[in-house]
């Protein structure tokens, strides 16, 4: 899904909302996740996950054509971790899989 089905949805699931606002309310909130991920804090949302800096240190990297060596500077990425709920509801396929009778066998 990208922003704007994901913009799109929530206007067709909140009628009484403009979707200008709904634009406005998506765009506030990825730029406060933005934002606090910048300044380096973590962003938990409870059930969801939370979105943290991790740094990479300085290395020396190859270069995948020459095989020559190249200085990688250090770098902070992006790092997201799930929370439990999100977990479970993305597992409860696999659960449900696992639990039915194999129809292929007999």
């Amino acid at each position: 899904m990208i922003k704007s089905e994901l913009i799109q949805r929530l206007a067709e699931r909140n009628p009484h909302l403009f979707q200008r606002d709904i634009e406005r309310i998506v765009a506030t909130i990825f730029d406060e996740i933005s934002a606090a991920l910048a300044r380096g804090d973590r962003v938990e949302l409870r059930g969801f996950g939370a979105f943290s800096v991790k740094r990479r240190p300085a290395r020396t990297g190859r270069n995948p054509r020459t095989g020559a060596a190249v200085e990688v500077a250090e770098k902070c990425v992006p790092f997201f971790k799930t929370g439990k709920e999100l977990r479970e509801k993305l597992n409860i396929s696999d659960d449900v899989q696992d639990a039915a009778p194999d129809d292929k066998t007999g």
